[in-house]
């Protein structure tokens, strides 16, 4: 029989809250190989096949079609893929590991608290010196939408190798775009966000590929493990 494919975070915070998600549906997980693995069991689900990755390979695992169902970021998704909605269906909202990506500009810049402010002040550097209005985020694909959609033309997106919230301070940037879960290292670093600057609200979700080779032994299994976690939605 085909095995339903299923792959969860391999390590970290997100790897015990996924695992006591599924422990509270009576779902146990059996790491098999030792602590260093990267399979796994599901308690009452012999046909279901668990891979342990790391949350950007999930991503990349289910917009490719290599999995058919994985926990992972919505952000990381969205980041990874422009025509997401086409590749899989975020099939339940977990409640955990959520955070927003943001942008955000120096406190100082009392005169910017929304888009439309940003979009301005990135006009008038153009104008005035020449220069583009540099935008320091490792959300390149988020980012060119977020700024396409708000009319903010004369930027740049500068690509973050370090620690993004440094970036206006260090001088490598005006803004930046960045992932937040609490807002204290923005804080911080004397950075506010925009007032309409959420660009997406992200948590962990349990997602289908819509590309997965999926057949009847598949979908049945499929259905049965999401009869278990109370979710009706296949």
């Amino acid at each position: 029989m085909a095995s339903l494919i299923l792959a969860l975070p391999s390590k970290g915070r997100l790897k015990e809250q996924c695992e006591a998600w599924l422990a509270k549906k009576g779902l146990v997980v059996r790491q098999t190989g030792g602590e260093r693995g990267y399979s796994a069991t599901l308690d009452g689900f012999d046909d279901v096949q668990i891979r342990l990755a790391s949350a950007s390979e999930i991503g990349k695992a289910l917009l490719a079609g290599d999995i058919h169902l994985g926990i992972t970021g919505e952000d990381i998704v969205r980041e990874a893929a422009g025509d997401v909605d086409a590749r899989l269906t975020i099939e339940a909202r977990l409640g955990f590991g959520r955070a927003d990506v943001v942008v955000a500009v120096p406190n100082g810049w009392i005169d910017v608290e929304t888009m439309a402010d940003l979009a301005e002040v990135a006009t008038d550097m153009r104008r005035q010196t020449g220069r583009r209005f540099r935008i320091a985020t490792k959300f390149t694909r988020l980012t060119a939408q977020f700024m396409r959609d708000h009319h903010v033309a004369d930027h740049r997106i500068v690509d973050s190798a370090g620690a993004t919230e440094g970036a206006p301070a260090a001088g490598i940037a005006e803004a930046i775009v960045d992932i937040t879960t609490s807002g204290a290292t923005l804080t911080a670093n004397a950075l506010k966000i925009l007032d309409d600057g959420v660009i997406l609200k992200s948590e962990s979700c349990l997602m289908k590929s819509k590309l997965a080779d999926w057949n009847e032994a598949t979908q049945a299994t499929a259905a049965q493990l999401f009869n278990r976690l109370s979710l009706d939605r296949l």
